[in-house]
């Protein structure tokens, strides 16, 4: 069909071959905008979500400009047509061939850029999930941005081999001279893809800080301590140390206290006794159920621990706190005994330990010693 199209071109004079060309290119686009994009307008409507709507907005555009600007290169680019139009080959390359290509170019990386800008917008407010997406934008937007640069340049023919090796000695220098923060962005990001943690989490790090994270940035992550100071931590450095977070899968934790009672004590009515007083606890969840635990026989004393689930991490202190003061009170109240290690301490006079043992004089000393 080109062929035939292309051939009936050369049999016509040079203007008229001139305006077929642009009336077949912006037809074309223009019967791209009456009907293609209704019909895709209509689907979009139909769909729940509203991110396809944001894809088609951005790139309605870009395909109408794209369809009437590519016409005209490509026919510019067929010997028998630019040979029947009103200029040169050269002269249309240089006045049609090239901007037409960089307008598409340019025109596509503005929409490629604002699609991924939009639907960050759309989905970071989503959840925790999405916090560090806007700096997936940003780095987004850079790298549209090189890439539009480098095919323009391309594009016009223009030797782009020194400024690669430019670039690349400046990025060895800047990697040189950055490399913490180069280490934080990508730490950030490998964070970001494991899902590590998210905003309102309770984390514990290897070097014992622990608080709830409050701020996921590009450089570092703050975490809020129990003592309501921000201690700000190099994501770097949580990238290479364990984290625990205390606030996944799920928010409830266990809580373990232990308690030793003295040997001869009922320990099955100790056992109901600290059971029936944490459930009673309204810090401590009702499922799973509180339960003892007889983890060993000490020097002095039955070692038992009492397992209890509250809901959420920063519960875990109040709750132990409550349940030790109401053990205390329950065990004294029953007359059960907690024991507690004893030393017997034996004091003597000097006359009497000498009486005791002759070997000591009358003055404390060794007999015979000085």
């Amino acid at each position: 069909m080109i062929d035939r199209f292309v051939a009936g071109l050369d049999a016509l004079p040079a203007w008229q071959a001139t305006a077929v060309v642009l009336a077949v290119s912006l037809g074309s686009a223009l019967l791209l905008e009456l009907v293609g994009v209704r019909l895709a307008r209509r689907l979009t409507r139909r769909t729940e979500t509203a991110l396809d709507d944001v894809v088609f907005e951005e790139l309605r555009v870009p395909l109408v400009v794209t369809v009437a600007l590519a016409g005209v290169y490509l026919l510019t680019r067929v010997d028998s047509v630019s040979t029947t139009t009103l200029v040169d080959a050269r002269t249309l390359s240089l006045f049609f061939g090239r901007p037409s290509l960089s307008i598409i170019v340019l025109v596509w990386a503005r929409a490629l850029n604002r699609v991924v800008n939009r639907l960050v917008e759309a989905v970071k407010d989503r959840g925790d999930r999405f916090d560090f997406a806007p700096v997936l934008s940003n780095v987004w937007t850079l790298v549209v941005l090189v890439g539009t640069v480098a095919v323009l340049l391309s594009l016009w023919e223009y030797d782009v081999s020194p400024l690669l090796a430019g670039a690349g000695i400046a990025g060895i220098a800047v990697g040189f001279a950055a490399k913490d923060t180069v280490a934080n962005f990508f730490g950030g990001i490998a964070l970001y893809f494991d899902d590590t943690y998210k905003l309102g989490d309770f984390v514990v790090l290897d070097s014992g800080e622990s608080g709830t994270v409050v701020k996921v940035g590009v450089r570092s992550t703050t975490l809020l301590t129990r003592d309501e100071v921000l201690v700000t931590v190099p994501n770097s450095v949580l990238n290479a140390t364990r984290v625990t977070n205390e606030s996944a899968p799920g928010r409830r934790r266990r809580v373990r206290v232990p308690i030793g009672v003295a040997y001869g004590t009922d320990i099955d009515a100790f056992e109901e006794l600290v059971v029936e007083l944490a459930l009673a606890e309204s810090l401590v969840l009702d499922a799973p159920r509180p339960r003892m635990r007889l983890r060993r026989f000490g020097d002095s004393a039955l070692e038992y621990e009492l397992l209890a689930w509250v809901n959420g991490p920063t519960r875990a202190s109040r709750a132990r706190h409550e349940l030790n003061r109401a053990i205390y009170g329950a065990l004294a109240d029953a007359d059960i005994e907690i024991p507690y290690p004893r030393s017997d301490v034996t004091v003597r006079s000097a006359g009497t330990a000498a009486a005791a043992d002759p070997a000591l004089d009358a003055d404390g000393g060794a007999a015979g010693g000085r």
